[in-house]
């Protein structure tokens, strides 16, 4: 009776620790991101962006933080969706304790690309991954931190790669070759954030370029530039069929596509979310605007003078500035995603 009693304890004991090895199999424990400023929380010098000026961070945390809204961006909502606190931001590294890193780390950077795009300031993502694999040979993670648990890496690439190719004197006829380039090396970035041992990696496809309010402009904010979303729908296509090799290589280190280009579409069209929480009226003109082209938000005068304006309530306006989204943009956003990434991650 007694040896029975103690196999059953054995038994029962086995399965607890079978379900806890299979609810960890997708229990995310480390958050590792890389991009531009749709995933920035705080890397770009103060003294090279507008995000460390009010009125940015006003709806959170209260004050100008690094972010490119006026609250919470793309990184915090995936944290979020993970049950992870958002990862600090790699400038700040030194200035937290150890404790602080547990959740990861964000090396990415507000205006950078793929490629260099508008100096050495802003590391591009291959440097980015760069900074992660020294903090690897560091020891400040692990590879078990990366390899036995479930870390996930989310890839932001906005288009800054695209908008410094046109700066720079790129011709629109060469532009499909460009974009090549770009998922190519971007293909590259994603095959050595795999050999580093992220489990599962998250790549946001090109958002609707032709409808940021530095386009719309030129129609007092009513219609999209299709000619430029059409050339963000090529770019999409070679990273969908990029991925789809990807993940036919290998089942280790999956790859899934935020589908920011459906998702802003989607609630553009809507004016809202899909859950109807959120409206936005004018979903194409921005919150803070500068007081002329000559200003954008932010902007002051050698008095301290705003140069900018700012509308009543930014819950109403889906854009920020003239290129991101307010924090309930993305809110919006990610109520779009949140059941491919359900589907993706096996979170319910």
């Amino acid at each position: 009776m007694a040896q029975s009693i103690l196999l059953l304890c054995f038994c029962c004991f086995f399965l607890l620790i079978c379900v806890a090895q299979c609810q960890r199999e997708y229990e995310a424990t480390k958050l590792f991101v890389f991009g531009d400023s749709y995933a920035d929380t705080g890397n770009v010098r103060k003294s090279l962006a507008n995000s460390w000026k009010n009125p940015y961070g006003s709806t959170f945390p209260g004050k100008p933080a690094g972010r490119f809204s006026n609250g919470r961006v793309l990184t915090d909502y995936f944290a979020k969706f993970l049950r992870l606190k958002t990862p600090v931001a790699y400038r700040w590294m030194k200035f937290v304790g150890k404790n602080k890193l547990r959740n990861g780390m964000n090396f990415a950077y507000g205006g950078s690309g793929v490629f260099d795009t508008y100096g050495d300031s802003l590391p591009n993502m291959t440097t980015q991954i760069n900074f992660l694999h020294k903090l690897i040979n560091a020891s400040v993670f692990t590879n078990l931190d990366l390899m036995q648990y479930s870390s996930v890496a989310l890839i932001s690439l906005a288009g800054n790669d695209y908008a410094a190719y046109l700066a720079k004197g790129g011709s629109i006829q060469d532009l499909p070759s460009f974009i090549s380039l770009v998922i190519n090396q971007l293909v590259v970035n994603i095959k050595r954030i795999r050999r580093l041992g992220v489990s599962k990696i998250a790549v946001t496809s090109l958002e609707p370029l032709g409808c940021l309010p530095q386009i719309t402009r030129m129609s007092s904010y009513q219609q999209c530039n299709m000619s430029q979303n059409l050339a963000v729908s090529y770019h999409n296509l070679l990273l969908q069929q990029a991925v789809e090799k990807l993940n036919n290589e290998t089942e280790e280190s999956p790859v899934f596509i935020l589908d920011l280009y459906s998702s802003f579409t989607s609630v553009l069209e809507q004016k809202g979310d899909v859950q109807g929480n959120l409206k936005f009226e004018t979903p194409l003109k921005p919150c803070c605007t500068g007081i002329n082209n000559g200003h954008s938000c932010g902007n002051v005068d050698k008095k301290g003078m705003k140069m900018y304006t700012v509308c009543n309530d930014p819950n109403s306006a889906f854009f920020w500035d003239s290129s991101h989204p307010t924090q309930a943009g993305w809110l919006a956003v990610y109520n779009t995603l949140k059941p491919s990434l359900g589907q993706f991650f096996k979170f319910s």
